[in-house]
């Protein structure tokens, strides 16, 4: 056989490799896009909201007492560079309650599954209701009236309370009444049963608690963390979202064993 018949017969030879090869990536690359999950995205972003309210000694917490107190570690003038040492209790600013919080054997805030951290956020909305009746609380009939009005709830959704409070942080009255009594919005069990049975991942609320201020068993924190999912706690700016349609993204802390922790919130709309 002649050089030259050699020569062609190997680029033949090569052509055809290369092209099964690059048939076989492009069919390898169709497979893995045909089995990637559904985008957890409901829309392209045009924005991004802050959903966490800046929070220093001053924040309202449950107890009353400050929630994160800061020490110098390092200073400029003497190190060279900064540094605090941070005294902080769990449940304290914008904040995450791990199944942990209320169930010996729940879930710790570090075991939180990612995928559980992004998703569709729906919005309930009773702030007219809470202008007349501080402890007002999110029932099944509110769940029942936003999918009349908006479709059935997204699968692994969000669902948060919105109900105005967070313009009262800076105020005794987001924390109790005039009587010094705890008064502010939250979810009613009927509405978290009804949760419960929906592929719901999480609850939030922009006020104290979960629960309304007048709760005396903290049913809800009794029923839905023990059940194995998580709630969020001083949720802020959710009047500027929509009732439906963005994504929110829950920076959960990973402390080892830790019942919940402060986290920052964003939504994409």
């Amino acid at each position: 056989m002649c050089n030259q018949c050699v020569i062609e017969d190997v680029k033949r030879n090569m052509l055809s490799r290369r092209l099964l090869f690059k048939g076989a990536a492009l069919a390898g690359a169709a497979m893995a896009a045909a089995s990637l999950p559904t985008p957890v995205l409901a829309q392209t972003a045009r924005q991004v909201v802050d959903l966490t309210h800046v929070y220093d000694s001053t924040f309202p917490t449950f107890d009353g007492q400050p929630g994160i107190e800061f020490e110098w570690a390092a200073e400029i003038a003497k190190d060279g560079y900064q540094l605090h040492k941070l005294t902080i209790f769990e449940h304290t600013g914008t904040h995450i309650d791990a199944p942990f919080h209320f169930s010996a054997d729940g879930a710790s805030v570090d075991r939180l599954e990612p995928q559980k951290l992004v998703a569709p956020l729906v919005i309930i909305d009773v702030t007219d209701r809470a202008r007349e009746e501080a402890n007002t609380s999110i029932e099944a009939a509110d769940i029942e009236r936003w999918i009349s009005a908006n479709g059935d709830l997204p699968a692994g959704a969000v669902v948060a309370l919105r109900s105005g409070w967070a313009t009262k942080v800076k105020s005794p009255s987001f924390r109790t009444d005039d009587a010094g009594k705890f008064a502010f919005p939250g979810f009613g069990k009927s509405a978290t049963d009804l949760l419960l049975q929906r592929d719901t991942v999480a609850i939030g609320v922009d006020t104290l608690s979960l629960d309304p201020g007048n709760s005396a068993d903290f049913a809800v924190h009794n029923s839905w963390l023990p059940a194995g999912r998580y709630g969020i706690e001083g949720l802020n700016n959710l009047e500027a979202l929509p009732v439906k349609g963005a994504t929110i993204i829950v920076g959960a802390p990973t402390h080892r064993g830790g019942t919940g922790g402060p986290a920052r919130i964003l939504a994409l709309i």
